[in-house]
């Protein structure tokens, strides 16, 4: 009995962790538009825009953002080169309302990334980044 139940605890810290992670990480609250604003100011945090061109030129790109269509090919490794660039700063997600981002996030997740972030309400929601009257870049 008693090994039977060490390998059962051996195989739970094993495998756990990375299932805990990703339930802790889609349970994260995110940032809210002002606290990614002030983040990103502040060098903490990578603002990362993830909506597709045409929709970075119909409302303009958040101050400090980067832009980087989630839908496009490469996207996963142009964001692993970001984290890469920029060791020690958390990855903060922007979309239109925050369901994209929310999805990124976990599906990311489950391939092991950690500490990312979903600004709350995206660009356009009810307490979105334009709601809130912070800046954004128009594309030109």
């Amino acid at each position: 009995m008693t090994v039977s139940l060490n390998r059962r605890t051996l195989l739970a810290a094993i495998l756990l962790p990375s299932a805990t992670g990703a339930l802790a990480q889609s349970a994260s609250p995110g940032l809210s538009p002002r606290e990614a604003h002030e983040a990103a100011r502040a060098g903490r945090i990578l603002l990362i825009y993830i909506r597709t061109p045409a929709e970075w030129a119909d409302t303009g790109v958040p101050q400090g953002a980067i832009t980087l269509d989630a839908e496009s090919a490469g996207f996963e490794v142009r964001l692993a080169g970001l984290r890469l660039d920029n060791p020690g700063r958390r990855i903060a997600l922007i979309d239109r309302t925050g369901g994209l981002g929310a999805t990124v996030r976990q599906k990311l997740g489950l391939r092991g990334w950690r500490d990312l972030a979903v600004v709350r309400g995206g660009m356009l929601g009810e307490a979105g980044w334009l709601a809130e009257g912070l800046p954004v870049v128009p594309v030109r």
